[in-house]
């Protein structure tokens, strides 16, 4: 009997997910994937084959109980299997910590110890563990693993994960993390197959999306990366502030009256794009399309912030060979990609404005000194393999 792995990724509003058929020796093949948007409104439940054709649709007026959400996404992907059997689920967990250095099979003593991990990542580590815990009482029999997103990063150097406080504070976890780690090793394995050479070399990835960071690839292993203990750390982002002298924060509490809830607001839902924009929008699709110069002063902060960290990164490196463009903005939008390249040509970093206008592979002249490339990422990907990996080692492809 066929096989798959079903992967989710759970936030605030919304729940996605994909649909893995376990083939010969182990390969994965993607077979549709979906999302529950709108949580906390009208929620709107969608599947869609690998072809973008639909397979489901569906829409309540209000959102009903997260068990109900859970319940509908598993129990369609059960009956879309038809005769395959549903094996495990991988979930994307944002923050494992410095326990958890690699993908784990979920156990009640697991979710206790990413409980505790909560105000790491409060904005996403509730939601990575409510379907979890849905799934385990739902269904007790069907393995699960956690795939975390910091883990990619754990072994970064020493230097690159330090913050110049008191030791003891290190000593209780106070560290440099970094996140989107499913997508950069997405993206490592991805360059050894398509650009071996370059993915023996010195790679910054820029991940830029509604959440954005970079980091820095030798040989593909994590070196460096933009943010930090927590996801609000580094590049600007479409409503997370990113790096932020942390005199500020005691000033907006100390001098300003405001509560650390109400600063943690600002920081994380109010600021980014949508702040300085003056509230326009988070999207950059919209702030491209906006002639309102606060529009244009959050995507010059933006691209401004992406450059001066490809600089730092590049320090970390010793060097650079490839710059890679992935994630929403990364991948499809020309404009961003064009405005960060401008700003490396002291790198030596030459653009093709054609390639680049048609989302090419390869958007650099021959004559870069750096290649830059666009690459698709694909967690969901990197979820199922490792999930299966987990329930049946070396069988994932």
């Amino acid at each position: 009997m066929p096989e798959a792995v079903l992967t989710l990724n759970a936030g605030s509003s919304s729940i996605k997910f994909s649909l893995f058929e376990i083939g010969p020796a182990g390969a994965l093949a993607p077979a549709s994937h979906g999302e529950i948007e709108g949580i906390g409104g009208a929620a709107h439940f969608f599947a869609r084959d690998p072809v973008g054709a639909a397979l489901a649709d569906r829409t309540w007026a209000q959102t009903p109980p997260f068990a109900t959400l859970l319940e509908t996404v598993i129990g369609w992907a059960e009956g879309h299997l038809g005769a395959d059997k549903l094996i495990a689920v991988g979930h994307r967990v944002v923050h494992g910590g410095t326990e958890h250095a690699r993908p784990e099979r979920v156990t009640p003593a697991l979710l206790d110890a990413l409980d505790r991990l909560t105000p790491l990542a409060p904005l996403h580590e509730p939601h990575n563990l409510a379907p979890i815990r849905a799934i385990a009482a739902a269904r007790p029999k069907l393995p699960q693993v956690a795939c975390f997103d910091t883990a990619f990063h754990h072994d970064m150097p020493k230097v690159a994960t330090r913050f110049a406080l008191p030791r003891e504070y290190e000593n209780a976890g106070i560290r440099r993390y970094g996140f989107h780690g499913l997508s950069y090793e997405y993206i490592a394995t991805r360059l050894g197959e398509i650009a071996p050479d370059l993915a023996k070399g010195r790679t910054i990835v820029a991940h830029l999306g509604n959440g954005a960071s970079l980091c820095a690839l030798r040989a593909g292993r994590s070196i460096d990366t933009t943010m930090g203990f927590t996801a609000l750390d580094g590049l600007v982002m479409g409503t997370r502030c990113g790096d932020l002298d942390p005199g500020i924060v005691l000033y907006l509490e100390q001098e300003l009256g405001l509560s650390a809830k109400v600063v943690e607001d600002i920081l994380y839902r109010h600021s980014g794009l949508l702040g300085v924009s003056g509230g326009i929008a988070s999207d950059m699709r919209t702030l491209l399309a906006s002639r309102d110069p606060r529009a244009a002063e959050a995507i010059e902060l933006f691209v401004f912030r992406i450059a001066r960290e490809i600089g730092a990164l590049t320090s970390s490196l010793g060097g650079l060979d490839g710059l890679v463009f992935t994630a929403g903005i990364g991948e499809r939008a020309p404009e961003i990609r064009a405005r960060v390249c401008d700003r490396l040509g002291w790198l030596g970093v030459a653009l093709d404005a054609k390639a680049n206008d048609e989302n090419a592979a390869v958007i650099s002249l021959t004559q870069s000194k750096i290649i830059v490339r666009v690459v698709p990422t694909d967690e969901e990907a990197m979820i199922a393999r490792h999930t299966l990996n987990i329930i049946r080692p070396q069988a994932a492809t």
